[in-house]
């Protein structure tokens, strides 16, 4: 499991209903579904740790290992 939790840079505030997508290094792993953040600013996916990409609303936020729960501004 993997959990994405995004911040407001501007604010420092958890960011609801932003869309959220992982992309992993290799050849078999792809891009993840998007998923939008709950109330808490966290998006939850079923994924296996890994070298990558975090992308919110289609920037890339986040580059380098993606395992666990990861905080990250947009």
């Amino acid at each position: 499991m993997l959990t994405v939790r995004v911040l407001s840079r501007s604010t420092g505030r958890p960011v609801k209903g932003a869309r959220v997508s992982v992309e992993f290094s290799g050849i078999s792993r792809g891009i993840t579904s998007p998923e939008y953040t709950d109330s808490q600013g966290e998006a939850h996916f079923d994924a296996s740790p890994g070298e990558g990409k975090v992308f919110v609303n289609g920037k890339t936020v986040y580059k380098g290992r993606i395992a666990g729960r990861m905080v990250v501004c947009a």
